[in-house]
């Protein structure tokens, strides 16, 4: 695609992603909630995307089906008042949604199992029941303009542009960590094409090109992203890459998602599962009445949060030592 052809659809997504936004009142909201007040807290929505992160890598899904996942789940939260106990059963759900157009048919993991390796205590038809409501109450179809969308729309200017160190600018990099900065709701506030510029203008410092960082200056201009927003968006997603770099975050990898059980035992999964049924789920939205339930409440039904078990591509290489460096000279409002 040449560079004319590229620049137009970087325009009709950047004119279409105030559509796919979540709600700025509902994400302020739960960033403000606190475990114990019976809603949904920015701790547990969270977990419950580093949980997406976890299935997603096991499952061999791609980076999209994560992202669009992690995009309606947002949506979802800013406009419905859910409580804390149904959010596993409303991420997973979203998952799937995402998978059904993002992967192939023959890749797509069946409900029923979904469930049992994201170690949820609800049905299959819970979960359908789930994908139906939050389908209708975003209008979705089958698709929705992300982060991921700008970036690989940048990253494809770039090269189309650079004859400088093209091999050096890693789009699988960059992937990962988006990731990283959809794992906070504080990402979520972030308009896509900005928060994607951000994680570009890092990828191309840190491989020290002047000539991408050209290419990356015309882009903002473009899109008449003002210097103030795309400054501080760059400073919060180099804090966030720089803790996550850091030695005391820890990223272990999928591999408590492997389990070793008896043939037997292996049956028993795939033949019974003593699953209790939820109650109705209210449709309330951010205006109604507050939930009773806690995100403990939540976890203790029997649900495991699957948090301390990222992808495989949460790992160090993804998260370069040079962001040590800025730790120090970041002020993040």
């Amino acid at each position: 695609m040449d560079a004319f052809k590229l620049m137009k659809e970087l325009r009709l997504n950047y004119e279409q992603e105030v559509h796919y936004l979540p709600k700025k009142t509902g994400l302020s909201l739960i960033a403000s909630s606190v475990q114990d007040d019976g809603r949904i807290s920015a701790k547990c929505r969270d977990a419950r995307v580093e949980d997406l992160w976890s299935l997603t890598s096991f499952f061999g899904y791609s980076t999209q089906t994560f992202v669009l996942a992690v995009n309606l789940l947002d949506r979802f939260l800013a406009m419905m008042r859910i409580q804390p106990k149904h959010l596993s059963c409303v991420s997973l759900s979203c998952l799937h949604m995402a998978a059904k157009v993002t992967e192939e048919e023959c890749n797509l993991t069946p409900s029923d199992e979904l469930i049992r390796i994201g170690q949820c205590r609800f049905t299959a038809s819970d979960l359908e029941r789930m994908e139906k409501i939050v389908a209708q109450k975003l209008n979705f179809k089958s698709f929705a303009v992300t982060a991921l969308t700008f970036l690989h729309l940048y990253h494809r200017i770039a090269l189309s542009h650079s004859a400088d160190r093209k091999e050096t600018l890693s789009l699988e990099q960059l992937e990962a960590q988006l990731k990283a900065c959809l794992c906070r709701i504080t990402f979520s506030l972030a308009k896509p094409s900005v928060l994607a510029l951000a994680l570009l203008r890092q990828g191309i410092e840190a491989v020290r090109s002047e000539d991408m960082l050209e290419i990356a200056y015309h882009i903002q201009k473009h899109l008449k992203i003002a210097d103030s927003e795309l400054l501080l968006w760059s400073e919060r997603v180099a804090r966030c890459l720089s803790d996550y770099a850091s030695p005391e975050c820890s990223k272990p990898d999928h591999r408590r998602l492997q389990w070793i059980v008896s043939r037997r035992t292996a049956q028993n999964l795939h033949s019974y599962r003593n699953v209790p049924e939820l109650p109705t789920i209210p449709e309330g939205g951010w205006g109604e009445s507050e939930s009773e339930d806690s995100c403990e409440d939540g976890m203790s039904s029997g649900e495991e949060s699957l948090s301390s078990s990222l992808g495989s591509d949460a790992e160090g290489p993804y998260f370069p030592l040079h962001l040590h460096r800025q730790k120090q000279h970041l002020r993040v409002p």
